[in-house]
């Protein structure tokens, strides 16, 4: 539906995203919350981890490379950890899963992690670090990813742009990072791929391990790490973590959700959850909180800044604006979508 668009309400997106995932199977629990990721990450303007990815998730599970009724195994080799097998599960209900284990052991302990090996692909960090604030908890969110970036000095594929993810309540607007460790996550490349769109220089390598503004040359060549080497290493530190330490695919292993159709992806991830007021006096902690985020904004503006703005702050906006005004989809983003809902039977909302 080139030049096309269409605004959906999120109630509406959701349900028909939802449906999408039910007919393949996937218990309808599951396929709302898949659903409602997916239509978070519109929401907060993060299109790249949104609705868009709807027909690979639904490809993957068509090839039986993705499970709609995994047999997950849980296990808890000491009070404040624990590991989940997720036999191939969506990574959207793997991680929900798996962090809502973290929040129940820091509700007990004070402090919970959870590992995951055997999972795949599980969009945008956020909705995992927004499901721990709106339980009361601070969290890390760790995952390894296909390999799109190359460690500092390479010019081949090794790390993936795993991003590095930190939430801590603040009132109404949680603090949230959740940030790719490449200088821009790959699906923005994808997209731009898709869309004939060019990318700004420094984004990507082409497959020769030159500099190029094609987007589709970039995608198949390498993005670049934040920083230099000190994207490279984090990126590295999530290799360890969320990789080896998970027991799922590690070093180059993870396999590509759009390119590699022989085997599941293997995934790992590591969710920590804890109370943000563990070290303190009760009730002190909402109170330096906000203390903080006063200090932080009250700082003398830079040159052409209007706002001083906390992590996630754009994002909880953009939310608030497209609830109030719904959620634009237009060009091959629609096209795909519609084509998807066709072929299942699944009404899009006028």
């Amino acid at each position: 539906m080139p030049g096309q668009s269409r605004t959906f309400t999120e109630a509406g997106l959701t349900e028909a995203v939802a449906a999408m995932f039910a007919a393949h199977d996937v218990p309808e629990t599951d396929a709302r919350r898949v659903a409602e990721c997916l239509v978070l990450a519109d929401l907060r303007g993060v299109a790249s981890h949104g609705v868009s990815r709807v027909p690979i998730y639904l490809e993957r599970l068509r090839r039986g490379l993705v499970k709609p009724r995994p047999e997950m195994v849980l296990e808890r080799p000491m009070s404040v950890a624990a590991r989940l097998d997720a036999d191939d599960a969506l990574g959207f209900v793997a991680a929900t899963r798996a962090m809502a284990e973290a929040i129940d052991m820091a509700r007990e302990h004070g402090m919970g992690m959870c590992a995951v090996r055997r999972s795949t692909h599980f969009g945008m960090a956020a909705n995992y670090l927004l499901q721990a604030t709106d339980a009361g908890m601070a969290a890390f969110v760790f995952t390894n990813a296909s390999r799109a970036m190359p460690i500092w000095g390479g010019r081949a594929p090794f790390l993936g742009t795993s991003p590095f993810a930190f939430a801590a309540p603040a009132g109404e607007r949680p603090v949230v990072l959740d940030m790719a460790l490449s200088v821009v996550a790959r699906g923005k490349v994808r997209r731009a791929a898709a869309r004939g769109e060019p990318i700004p220089l420094g984004w990507a390598l082409d497959a020769e391990g030159n500099p190029t503004t094609d987007a589709q040359k970039g995608y198949e060549g390498v993005v670049l790490p934040l920083a230099g080497p000190k994207g490279s290493g984090l990126s590295l530190m999530m290799e360890i973590v969320a990789g080896v330490m998970s027991g799922s695919a590690f070093g180059g292993e993870v396999g590509n959700q759009y390119s590699d159709f022989d085997a599941p992806q293997d995934a790992g991830h590591v969710f920590m959850a804890f109370r943000p007021g563990l070290f303190l006096e009760p009730g002190a902690y909402e109170d330096r909180m906000a203390e903080l985020i006063r200090r932080a904004k009250d700082q003398p503006l830079a040159a052409g800044v209007e706002e001083i703005m906390m992590p996630g702050e754009i994002e909880a906006r953009a939310t608030e604006t497209r609830r109030r005004d719904g959620i634009r989809l237009d060009g091959e983003d629609l096209r795909l979508l519609a084509e998807e809902a066709a072929r299942l039977g699944v009404a899009l909302p006028q």
